[in-house]
Formats: C-alpha cells, structure tokens, sequence
C-alpha cells in the first residue's frame, strides 16, 4: 500500500494531463501512487489517462465518471473512494506538485501525528511565469506569517485560516476523512471552498509547513478558464454565494458560532471587494442580479459578524444593504474605488472631520473607524495628469482627508510604475509635495523608452508612496485626475525608433500605462485594441 495517494482530476485537458502526473511519479518520496479521475471529458484525456496507467502498472489507475459531474467535487470523490494510500492529496490536471511536496509533508503530519498538513502554494501567471504565494500572511514568513512551523487543534484559535479555502495545497490522513465522512458537495462550483469549510469544521489536528508544495498555474488567456477566474457569469458569483453559505451554516452546526462568524468577515474582507471592483466591466443585467444576490445574502449577516471586518469592508456592506438597487455611474465608481487594493475614498467628501460620511445614491454611510486606522492604512485618493513626450510627467494631487493627513505632514511622493508580465524593473520618480487647494501636489517625470520592450507589447500599473514628516508612508494604486482621459502618444526614440506609449483610464479610474516599441510592437497594439473593440 502506498503511502499516499494523489487524485488527479481531470477535464478536457488531454495535453497537461501528462506534465501533472509526471510531477507525482516524480515525487522524491518514492511511494506515492496515482488515481487519475476523468469528468467524462470529450476530448481524449480519458485514453491519455490510460496510456499513463499502462505505462506505470501498479502506479497509475484511471477512471471515468459515466456523465459529466460539471464540478471538481464529483471526481474527487471518486478519487477518494479508490485510493489505497495512508495520506491522500489532490492535483489539477493543469498544475503541478513541487518535486518534494507529498515527502515535506507526511514528514510534518507523522512529526505532529497530524489529521492534515498544508503548505505553501505558490501562484504562477502564464505565460510571463509571474509567481506570487497563495495567502501569504499565512504562509510567507517574509511577509510576516506566524504559522508555519506550528500544529493547530483545529482553527478556533486561528480564523484566519479561513482565508485559506485551496484543497491541494494539503495531505490528508485517509482514516481522518473516512471517519468524518468529509468529502465534496456534488455539483457545485467552487466546492473546495464547502470541503475546506468543513475540513476546519471537523477540528483537525493541522501541521502547518511554510515550504511550497503546489504550483497553481493561472492561465488568463485559455480557452476554458478556470471556476474562480470565470467571474463574467452571475452564476459563478451565485454559487460562491451559496458555497459561502454552505461553510457558514457547517460551522455553526459543528458548534462553532464564532468562527462561523469570522467567515462571515472574511467574506466581507475579501470576496465582496474582490467582485465588487469588476462591477463597471459588467453589463446592465450582471449587475442588476449581482447586486440582488449580495444584497439578500448580507442581509443575514448579524451586527457580530459585520463588526469583525475591517472598516472599510463595514463600509461597503453598509452601502450595499442599504441601497436595494445596484447604483449607476459616478455613485457605483466611487464605491468601487473603495473595493481596489489597497481602498481609495475619493472625493466628495460629505460630513467633517468628527462626523465623516461616505454618500452615494442614497446610501449614507457613516465612517466609523476611520480616524483609528494607522498611516499606512488610510483609503487615501492620489490622483495623475499625464504628458507624454521623450519623457512622461506626471502630475500627482494627493487628496486630503478629513485632516487626516495634514495632521500627519505629507512630505514627498514616490511615483511607481511596474511591469506587470514582473520582466522588466519598475520605473521611479520622486517629488516633494506642496500644499495645495484641497490637498498636495507634486510634479514627477521619467524616461518614455523605460516603458518600451523591444518587439512586445508591455502593461504597467501605476502606484504612488506618499511619505509624512514622522516618518510613516501610504501607498496607493494612482487615479486618473478629473481631465484625464485615454489616449495614444507616439514618441520618436533614438536612433529612429518609435514608442507607442498609450495612457489608460480603467473603469474604476485607476491609471495604466502600455508601451509598444518599434513597428512589429505598434502593428501588435494597434491589432489588440481592434480585437478589444470587436469583442465590446
């Protein structure tokens, strides 16, 4: 018998399927076998599934659901009920372990005599290869994360590890879940987030490890995205409602109210934002059910579980619960830009400094908190007006806010401008800050050929640091002044070449740059804003 078994699901991925389980057989814990778990795909991932078990007899098992299941939960389940191993993991068909996940991490739950052991996985964009950690303030030490290197009895103590909803960065003990009955919802997307729910609602004995085990790779160009990239539908933000509500309701069956509470922060904190800023990209209908949706599931949250999230997530629940309605142009921006990371209250601004007010469509939400929140967490609003020559000057308007900052001595400002493909360096400029009408200013400028690459398109985010006379800073995502509109420069460079620089103002007004240098990088812009207009 195996040590543990890994469950590969499959769907319609007959091409990676073979890369994914190579990373299994590759394992450096040499006992470790393979049950491949096909949904039913209509390509030919079901008879690659089998070349792979005839090829590795006694490794490698394949299987196929009679019907397609339309989730990930009905294959794991099945992967369940055949493996043999002690431990069970899961993999993707289009992910890949790290070469010592399955050994670093039956090393840490036979140290811990542990239910489940989980680590650290890391997010990779395709193509550029862009990696960053999956919820790195549980598991990046570097960005400040206490847990690895701990053993949990259950996450009472720790909410926080609600933030962590992933199935694949884990090992389970086989016996744990048999003995629990925990296995996937049937049918539903987003059933990783039901099984981790009630994962933590059972109480595991949980060995945390820091160490990466699992590659997700995230391919935003693909022709079927993934469930948590495939936000343009309603129904995908339906059922994570309905996934949400799923854990919410496990926790307080299993007795505990107040980690069922933290979900409900947590949904709050994370989720609503993260869907409420792709509003303007919607259209009429999306946005008229979405706002349906999450105005009749917070209106069951109690007053409890409002009051642990943070204040500017209180913020938006207030002004979604009281406006039945999904409001419309400058209103919905303007709580949009308070969704962003990191948040921005942007002007205008109603009440005064003891009674500040946040007002849109007839919702009138008063700030609470918002004088206790520390320098760098302040939703401040910094602004940019672009000229475009050889060399790009930005003029940057950092908005006061109910006295808060000038309390604070806003002193310089940090432009920074940064690739997002993270191939190229970012670009900085710095300028010192004046008082203003309504704010600081500063005049800030850089270099048009450090935007450029040469034979390819690039993309940059624009951000800006502001630094106070006591020492501490804020960052915040740059957006477009009033006068500010999208528009195409065409900068000649030395010798003879041409950059293409296009400034850009995203619904939510928040600032970007693309380059295109040379005739091969402007036919390739110019071809990509004809195929952006097509598909609008």
């Amino acid at each position: 018998m195996a040590r543990v078994t890994v469950v590969v699901i499959v769907y319609n991925d007959a091409d990676r399927l073979p890369v994914a389980v190579r990373s299994v057989l590759g394992q450096s814990l040499p006992d470790v076998d393979v049950v491949i778990v096909d949904d039913h795909s209509p390509d030919r991932s079901h008879e690659v599934a089998q070349e792979l078990a005839a090829a590795h007899p006694g490794r490698v098992r394949a299987f196929r659901l009679d019907e397609n299941s339309g989730s990930g939960g009905e294959p794991r389940n099945r992967g369940i009920a055949e493996a043999t191993g002690e431990f069970v993991m899961f993999l993707d068909s289009d992910d890949v372990l790290e070469p010592d996940a399955a050994e670093l991490l039956l090393a840490a739950a036979r140290r811990h005599d542990a239910d489940v052991a989980t680590g650290t996985c890391l997010r990779v964009e395709l193509p550029g290869g862009r990696t960053s950690v999956w919820a790195p303030q549980l598991y990046d030490v570097a960005a400040g994360a206490k847990l690895p290197g701990t053993v949990l009895d259950g996450i009472g103590g720790h909410p926080e590890m609600l933030w962590d909803t992933l199935v694949v960065n884990k090992l389970y003990r086989r016996d744990f879940l048999t003995r629990t009955g925990l296995r996937f919802p049937s049918g539903l997307l987003y059933e990783d987030f039901v099984f981790t729910g009630r994962l933590y609602a059972a109480r595991p004995r949980m060995a945390v490890i820091g160490a990466p085990v699992y590659r997700w790779h995230v391919r935003r160009d693909a022709a079927s995205l993934s469930v948590s990239l495939h936000r343009a539908v309603v129904q995908n933000w339906q059922d994570r409602v309905t996934a949400h509500g799923m854990v919410v309701d496990d926790l307080a069956a299993a007795g505990l109210g107040r980690l069922a509470e933290d979900a409900q922060a947590k949904f709050l904190d994370y989720d609503l934002p993260m869907y409420l800023r792709e509003l303007p990209q919607r259209s009429a209908s999306y946005r008229a059910a979405w706002w349906r949706i999450t105005h009749e599931h917070l209106a069951g949250f109690p007053a409890s579980a409002v009051a642990r999230a943070r204040p500017v997530s209180r913020w938006l629940a207030a002004a979604v619960g009281q406006l039945p309605e999904v409001p419309a142009g400058t209103d919905l921006v303007r709580l949009v830009e308070l969704s962003v990371v990191p948040p921005r209250l942007v002007p205008p601004y109603q009440g005064d400094a003891q009674a500040p007010v946040f007002e849109a469509a007839g919702a009138s939400v008063p700030l609470e908190g918002l004088r206790e929140l520390p320098a760098d967490g302040l939703p401040i609003a910094v602004e940019g007006t672009v000229t475009v020559g050889s060399t790009v000057r930005v003029t940057l308007l950092v908005r006061e806010l109910y006295g808060l900052l000038e309390a604070l001595g806003p002193r310089r400002v940090r432009l920074e401008v940064t690739e997002r493909s993270g191939l190229r360096p970012p670009v900085t400029a710095e300028g010192e800050l004046r008082q203003v009408a309504g704010g600081w200013a500063a005049h800030v400028s850089f270099a048009a050929r450090d935007l450029s690459a040469a034979g390819r398109l690039t993309s940059w985010s624009v951000r800006a640091r502001v630094e106070y006379g006591d020492g501490p800073a804020t960052e915040t995502e740059v957006r477009a002044g009033a006068g500010q509109r999208t528009r195409r420069d065409a900068v000649l460079l030395r010798p003879g070449r041409v950059l293409l620089v296009q400034t850009h103002v995203t619904p939510r007004r928040a600032l970007l740059f693309r380059g295109a240098s040379g005739m091969d990088g402007v036919r390739r812009a110019v071809g990509s804003a004809r195929r952006r207009l097509r598909t609008r």
